[in-house]
C-alpha cells in the first residue's frame, strides 16, 4: 500500500508538520540557551585565565618564597641576573643555547641529595661591578646558601647546569670529575668555569678561557 497518496499518508505527514511546527520554537529557545551558557562559560574561564597569569610569577628568574627574604638579607641590593641585565648579542647567545631559561637561575641537583637546589648569579644594584655566584640548598624548612665565587660583571655572567661527567680544562693540564650535576659560570666570549660538589668541597675547573 502507497501510505504517501492516501489519506492516512496525509495525515502522518501533516502531523509530523504539526509536530516540527511545535519544536522549532522550542529548538530556538534552547539554541539560544545553549549560547547564552557557553558565552557566560567563556566569560568566567577568560576571568579565570586572567586571574591565574596574573598570579603567576612574570619571570622565570623568580625567587622561591622563603628563599626571597634569605637572598635580600645575606646579599644587600642584589637580584637574579635577568635577560634584561645582558648585551643584545649575550642575549641571543643564551636564548640560542637554553631557549627562554633565566640566564641568572638554573635549578640543579648539585649536592647529589634530591633536595631543592638553584644555582643563582646576583648582580648588586648599588653600582657595584662584580656578579656572585650562589648556591642556595633547601635543608628541611631552611634555606642555606653558599657564595661560590664572585667575578666580573662586565660582560655579565650567566648560569647553566651540566650532567655529571669528565671535565678537562682549557689547558689540557687538569680534569674534573663530576659525580653529581655540576654547575657552569659564564661570562661570553671571555671565559667559563664549571663548578662539582666532591661531596667535601667545590672544585672548579677552567673550561674557557
Amino acid at each position: 500500500m502507497n501510505m504517501g497518496s492516501g489519506a492516512g499518508g496525509v495525515r502522518c505527514y501533516n502531523s509530523h508538520r504539526a509536530i516540527n511546527s511545535l519544536l522549532s520554537p522550542r529548538l530556538l529557545v534552547c539554541d539560544a540557551l545553549n549560547m547564552r551558557r557557553m558565552l557566560i562559560l567563556s566569560a568566567i574561564l577568560g576571568v579565570c585565565g586572567i586571574q591565574i597569569a596574573a598570579a603567576q610569577p612574570q619571570s622565570g628568574c623568580a625567587l622561591p618564597d622563603g628563599l626571597s627574604p634569605v637572598i635580600a638579607r645575606k646579599y644587600l641590593n642584589a637580584h637574579v641576573v635577568r635577560m634584561s641585565d645582558l648585551n643584545l648579542d649575550d642575549q641571543k647567545l643564551f636564548q640560542k643555547e637554553h631557549g627562554s631559561s633565566c640566564p641568572g637561575l638554573t635549578r640543579v641537583d648539585f649536592y647529589g641529595d634530591g633536595k631543592p637546589t638553584l644555582a643563582l648569579v646576583l648582580l648588586r644594584t648599588n653600582g657595584a661591578k662584580d656578579a656572585q655566584l650562589v648556591v642556595a640548598h633547601q635543608v628541611e624548612d631552611q634555606w642555606e646558601t653558599l657564595l661560590v665565587d664572585t667575578a666580573d660583571a662586565s660582560p655579565v655572567p650567566v648560569v647553566w647546569n651540566e650532567k655529571p661527567g669528565k671535565y678537562y680544562d682549557v689547558y689540557g693540564q687538569k680534569t674534573l670529575d663530576a659525580n653529581r650535576p655540576a654547575v657552569v659560570f659564564c661570562g661570553y666570549e671571555s671565559w667559563a668555569i664549571l663548578y662539582a660538589w666532591t661531596g667535601k668541597e667545590v672544585e672548579k675547573i677552567w673550561i674557557s678561557d
